[in-house]
C-alpha cells in the first residue's frame, strides 16, 4: 500500500465494529485506514471489505482503497480515530497512537464498558479522547465481511472536534447523535451488554440463546445486580431498549410464548446476529468480560455492595479455554443458583 495516501480516518483495532464502521465510512468515499491483527488485515488485503445489515445494506469496499497495516504507520495524520481495540488493550493502543500522530488527534472510543476512553486519556495525554457507544451488535461472518444484526444509532460526547463528521456519518449509514452526558447511555448499554457472557457460554446465536428462558434468567439476574449497584451510586440508566431498563428483568422471566409477544422488538434479530464475546471464545482470545460483569462487581464494591454473580460470570469466562464446553441454559441456572 502506497505511503502516500492520506486518510481522514483511522480505525485502530480492526474487529467487528471497527471494521464496519470503517468499512461504511470507506464506502461512502471517507479515506480509511485500519490498524490490526495479521488474521483481520490478512483477510482485507486479499479480498477487501464487505459490510451487510439486516436492512439490506450491502457494500464492498476493495483492498485498494483502504489503509492496511498491523500498526500505527509513520506520517500519517488523520482527521479522527476511531479507537475499537479490546478493553485490555487499550492502554497499550493509545500509547502506540500518541507516539505517531500530531498532538491534539481527535480518538472516538468505540468500545464496551464504562472506563476505556478515560483509560485511554490517561495513558495518552497529548491525546484528545472521546467516549461512544456502539448500540448495535456486528458479527464477523466471514473473512473480510462483516454483518450488522441489529439496529441502532452512534451516542458520542458532544465536542466541537465532533460536529463536522455527524453529516458524515449519516451520509454513510452509521449515523451519531451527540450526547452532553454519555454515562447513563454507557451504563444503559452495559446492562444490556450482560448477555455477551451469557451469549457466549450458550453457543447459541442470540436469538436463539434468548427465545429459551433459563438464559433469560440468568441475564435478569444479572440485570438486577447491575441496577441495584447503579441505584445506590445514583445513576439513572438511560433507556435503550422498548421499556426502562428497570421493567427488563421481569420482561425476561416472562414464559416464552408470553415473551415472544412482549418483547417482539427485543427479537428483531437476525440469524447471523451473535455476541463479539461469543467470537472471543471461539478464536481463544481473552474476552472483555472484565469491562462488562466486572465493571458492575467494582460498582457495587465502590458503594459498599456486591455482585456475586457478576463475580460468578468473570470466573467463568476467564475459566472456560480450560474446559470449552457450551453451557446449557439449565446448567448456567444451576451454576448461579437460581
Amino acid at each position: 500500500m502506497s505511503e502516500e495516501l492520506a486518510l481522514d480516518v483511522l480505525v485502530m483495532g480492526a474487529g467487528a465494529v471497527g471494521c464496519y464502521i470503517g468499512g461504511c465510512l470507506a464506502a461512502a468515499g471517507v479515506r480509511v485506514g485500519f490498524v490490526g491483527r495479521p488474521r483481520v488485515i490478512g483477510a482485507l488485503d486479499l479480498r477487501g471489505l464487505t459490510v451487510t445489515s439486516l436492512d439490506g445494506v450491502r457494500h464492498h469496499v476493495p483492498p485498494g482503497l483502504i489503509r492496511l497495516d498491523e500498526h500505527v504507520p509513520s506520517g500519517v495524520r488523520p482527521a479522527l480515530v476511531l479507537l475499537c481495540v479490546k478493553s485490555g488493550a487499550t492502554a497499550e493502543a493509545a500509547i502506540e497512537l500518541a507516539a505517531k500522530l500530531p498532538a491534539g488527534t481527535t480518538v472516538l472510543s468505540l468500545q464496551n464498558g464504562i472506563s476505556n476512553a478515560a483509560v485511554a486519556a490517561e495513558a495518552a495525554p497529548r491525546l484528545h479522547v472521546l467516549p461512544a457507544m456502539v448500540p448495535y451488535n456486528i458479527a464477523e461472518i466471514g473473512p473480510g465481511a462483516f454483518h450488522r444484526g441489529t439496529a441502532g444509532r452512534l451516542a458520542v460526547r458532544n465536542d466541537p472536534a465532533l460536529r463536522s463528521w455527524v453529516a458524515v456519518f449519516e451520509r454513510a449509514g452509521v449515523p451519531m447523535d451527540l450526547h452532553a452526558d454519555l454515562l447513563p447511555i454507557q451504563w444503559g448499554k452495559l446492562l444490556l451488554n450482560l448477555n455477551n457472557p451469557v451469549n457466549a457460554l450458550s453457543g447459541l446465536p442470540l436469538r436463539d440463546e434468548l427465545l429459551q428462558r433459563g438464559y433469560r434468567r440468568c441475564l435478569a439476574a444479572l440485570m438486577d445486580e447491575g441496577l441495584a449497584a447503579l441505584a445506590k451510586a445514583g445513576i439513572e440508566p438511560a433507556q435503550l431498549a422498548a421499556v426502562p431498563a428497570h421493567k427488563l428483568p421481569g420482561i425476561l422471566r416472562l414464559p416464552t410464548p408470553v415473551f415472544r409477544l412482549v418483547a417482539a422488538r427485543m427479537l428483531r434479530i437476525d440469524a447471523k446476529a451473535r455476541s463479539s464475546m461469543a467470537d472471543d471464545l471461539a478464536l481463544g482470545r481473552r474476552t472483555e468480560i472484565d469491562a462488562l460483569c466486572g465493571e458492575v462487581v467494582r460498582l457495587a464494591a465502590r458503594h459498599g455492595g456486591q455482585a456475586p454473580l457478576n463475580a460468578k460470570m468473570v470466573e467463568l469466562l476467564e475459566d472456560w479455554p480450560k474446559n470449552r464446553a457450551r453451557w446449557t441454559a439449565a446448567r448456567l441456572v444451576a451454576v448461579l443458583g437460581l
